[in-house]
């Protein structure tokens, strides 16, 4: 039993549009008890996802190399659908209205990535 055990039963939407870090990101999250909805490597392909009846939360990296997932930070706040942000970037970079999200830096270690899901779930 890891010390996340209260992911059980979550249901966390992955955006990140690197396969190996989305990969690392599903396991961590699985081992933890909590069901993956994706990875999806871009907005477009999460946006359907975003459904407050189909996830409790979202994981959304910054840069997804055909723009911004600012789109769908918007989408999720709109149907009160708490996310953080797991980005390399500096907070600088996120919309003043987005600040006050939560964000795991990259890297980042599991053990961090966890803990700030189960406070945000």
């Amino acid at each position: 039993m890891t010390r996340s055990a209260s992911l059980r039963g979550k249901r966390i939407l992955v955006v990140e549009d690197d396969y190996y870090l989305a990969q690392d990101t599903q396991d961590a999250l699985e081992q933890a008890g909590a069901q993956v909805i994706g990875p999806f490597a871009s907005q477009r392909d999460a946006m359907g996802a975003a459904d407050p009846a189909r996830i409790d939360c979202a994981l959304l990296d910054i840069n997804l190399g055909g723009g911004p997932s600012f789109a769908l930070a918007e989408t999720l706040e709109g149907r009160r659908i708490p996310f953080l942000f797991v980005t390399g970037y500096d907070a600088d970079v996120v919309p003043e209205k987005f600040r006050a999200n939560p964000r795991v830096e990259k890297p980042m270690r599991t053990v961090d990535l966890l803990a700030a899901v189960e406070a945000l779930a």
